[in-house]
């Protein structure tokens, strides 16, 4: 969206990087703060589920692509798998503590997750390079197609879950969904030009602040046992949001920002 909208790209991404990092530590703490009356929150146990379902998938994807496609030297992976592993025995830390026979369980995870998103990446990515030459086009284009499929199952899963709580709160929370994400992309932009930023970071900021990770926010009703209830926001705000922020992205296209 901030490519089509001519925004600052490089601030985009970065913003979206920090953004992922801190979520481990901010959602679970949000929704202890906000939603704790509502729904049952175990703050740990939310903590090791974004790192399960966002960090370390993205630290396995970043390391295919190391070794697939990557010219760095043996110094240069060596350093970033060893700064990926320091991320799986984080986690590992945080999901065992206080529990009985800590140092065992913390053991065994660290090499379950040591496994699973470093050692396989890194043996999927020396296989595809054998069996395929110049395949880091197919590989977006299979992996968008998958990320798109899997949208559109998640979004079904739900709505067919949550039927009758749709039934009975859909238009209210069409329109909660869609404050929300119209006071995002006006704040943020709003914010950014009370602070004198330049027009390009303005738009970046509204469509960050607008748009969420609805993926995520899917991911954490269905651990908390809440696909049908808590699991309808993500699934409304999911779709709803594309369609505001393509047309703000497209509005925008047409008004190149003064430098």
């Amino acid at each position: 969206m901030s490519f089509i909208a001519r925004a600052n790209l490089a601030l985009s991404v970065s913003l979206t990087a920090f953004a992922t990092l801190l979520s481990p530590l901010m959602t679970p703490l949000l929704m202890k703060v906000f939603a704790s009356e509502m729904v049952t929150i175990n703050f740990l146990d939310m903590m090791s589920g974004i790192f399960n379902m966002v960090i370390l998938p993205i630290c396995a994807g970043l390391i295919f692509n190391l070794f697939a496609f990557g010219n760095k030297t043996i110094r240069s992976k060596s350093i970033q798998v060893v700064s990926y592993f320091a991320i799986v025995i984080i986690k590992n830390i945080l999901n065992n503590v206080g529990s009985a026979n800590w140092l065992e369980a913390l053991l065994k995870g660290i090499i379950f997750d040591a496994f699973i998103f470093i050692v396989l990446p890194v043996a999927l990515a020396y296989l595809f390079k054998w069996l395929v030459t110049d395949g880091k086009d197919l590989v977006s284009k299979v992996l968008s197609f998958i990320s798109m499929l899997g949208i559109a199952i998640i979004i079904v899963v739900i709505t067919a879950a949550g039927r009758d709580s749709l039934l009975e709160v859909g238009l209210l929370l069409i329109f909660a969904c869609l404050m929300h994400n119209v006071l995002g992309y006006s704040l943020g932009y709003s914010g950014s030009k009370l602070f004198k930023l330049k027009e390009q970071d303005c738009r970046t900021i509204a469509l960050e602040v607008g748009m969420q990770n609805g993926g995520l926010a899917s991911g954490l009703a269905l651990q908390m046992g809440k696909v049908a209830t808590v699991g309808l926001a993500p699934a409304v705000f999911g779709p709803l949001m594309n369609i505001t922020g393509s047309t703000l992205a497209s509005w925008w296209k047409n008004r190149i920002p003064k430098q």
